[in-house]
């Protein structure tokens, strides 16, 4: 695990806190952050930052191993966090514009958000969780999507009828009842993106 592996190879080294945060360019809190497992998506060029303080390799100090005989790249992106997205009430979504998640790069996604709240759960989306979104304005009836609501955004099941001229966000959680929006009330909403893949938080 990531976090033993650091905290290991810095005591090895006879290095503190401050001076691992000093060459890495961060502070000493991230530092212990990362060592106690607080902060699990680490960039890819902090990984490369902190192997190269402490002497080794990302790749050791990730703990990853390889068949070389039947070796194989893996290519990810790195996608933007843009902030939170309520499971539960609508909460306004902060753009986090220096935070990002590394995904596979064949995720066909444009961004993600970090669920709050347990409205999703039924759909295995818990409170933490990471959302990869692909940007569109509409799904399908069914369909899970980040909408926004005047300023605010939330995560639920879309589920349109343009005859009656009604709009429902269901929530997989029967503690919430579903968004029901009517008439003008439409113009209030915007989606912004399909719910393609989720990343559930390391314990």
């Amino acid at each position: 695990m990531l976090s033993n592996k650091l905290k290991a190879l810095r005591r090895q080294r006879g290095m503190s806190l401050e001076e691992l945060a000093r060459r890495v360019g961060t502070s000493r809190q991230t530092i212990h952050r990362y060592e106690n497992g607080t902060i699990t998506n680490i960039p890819p060029e902090k990984v490369e930052r902190l192997a190269e303080a402490l002497g080794t390799s990302p790749s050791e100090l990730m703990g990853w191993r390889a068949d070389f005989d039947n070796l194989y790249s893996i290519t990810v992106k790195r996608l933007p966090m843009l902030g939170d997205i309520a499971c539960g009430e609508p909460i306004y979504a902060e753009e986090e514009h220096e935070s990002y998640c590394a995904a596979d790069a064949e995720l066909d996604a444009d961004f993600c958000l970090r669920a709050k709240g347990d409205s999703m759960i039924g759909a295995r989306i818990n409170d933490g969780d990471v959302v990869f979104i692909r940007s569109q304005d509409s799904v399908d009836n069914g369909e899970i999507a980040a909408v926004i609501i005047g300023d605010e955004a939330t995560l639920k099941r879309v589920y349109y009828y343009p005859e009656e001229g009604k709009l429902v966000l269901s929530p997989e959680n029967p503690r919430y009842a579903p968004l029901v929006y009517v008439g003008d009330e439409l113009n209030s909403i915007k989606i912004i993106g399909k719910a393609v893949m989720f990343q559930s938080r390391i314990i």
